[in-house]
């Protein structure tokens, strides 16, 4: 906790503000009020407003398709607005990330005094238009730190990608003849686009229940259960 002469003595956060990941916690924490807040490359970002419908809503259909998929598995936490602390210059807030628990062979862990240190899994963000900060610094500063798939929705485009890490650069995952782009980290994890851009969430959710019930994702539950090792 910062005592009440330390914050006095240290100056509030603001937009464009160059600072270390240690220098922002300092601040964030000294701020009188709470507000969101992001160090991305070394810069903070504060947060405006939330929209409904160009965020909030659609922010409320993707963690509720990620939350049906951690409730079908042992070793798998959904969260959403963490704060994660990546490196010495970035400190993202996304809108939501999955990820796999230590103790399940898991890439990022919770520190003691409750904050992700490393790169979940999969981390997801709401974009307002293909210039926004999520598909480019912030882009870059999840593949370089490991996330391995990165999910960007587009609102105003209403448009979609699923970004998977490979060999250390993102490539975009493509539908399926069905229509479905499925998850290469989380078995079981399917998404019809199409009906998510739409709002169809039943059909969202039953997708998703068909992967639930596929092979790999029965195969995957048992490797985080421990079952079979």
């Amino acid at each position: 906790m910062v005592d009440l002469a330390l914050k006095q003595r240290i100056p509030p956060l603001e937009n464009g503000d160059r600072l270390t990941r240690y220098e922002f916690e300092q601040r964030y924490q000294a701020m009188p009020r709470h507000q969101r807040a992001e160090l991305i490359e070394g810069v903070v970002y504060l947060a405006s407003p939330l929209r409904f419908e160009s965020h909030a809503e659609p922010h409320g259909h993707l963690i509720g398709w990620l939350g049906v998929y951690e409730a079908s598995i042992p070793g798998v936490r959904l969260g959403i607005k963490p704060t994660i602390r990546l490196d010495r210059d970035n400190e993202p807030q996304p809108d939501g990330v999955l990820l796999i628990i230590p103790t399940s062979q898991g890439q990022s862990r919770l520190s003691d005094d409750d904050y992700i240190e490393g790169a979940p899994e999969l981390v997801i963000e709401i974009a307002a238009s293909s210039v926004a900060i999520d598909l480019h610094d912030k882009k870059k500063i999840y593949g370089r730190n490991g996330a391995k798939e990165y999910i960007v929705w587009q609102i105003f485009e209403n448009k979609l990608n699923w970004f998977s890490l490979q060999q250390g650069e993102y490539v975009s995952l493509e539908v399926d003849a069905d229509g479905i782009i499925k998850s290469q980290v989380f078995p079981g994890l399917w998404l019809s686009m199409s009906d998510l851009l739409a709002g169809k969430m039943q059909q969202v959710l039953a997708v998703l229940q068909l992967g639930l019930n596929s092979p790999e994702h029965q195969i995957f539950v048992q490797q985080l259960s421990g079952e079979g090792r």
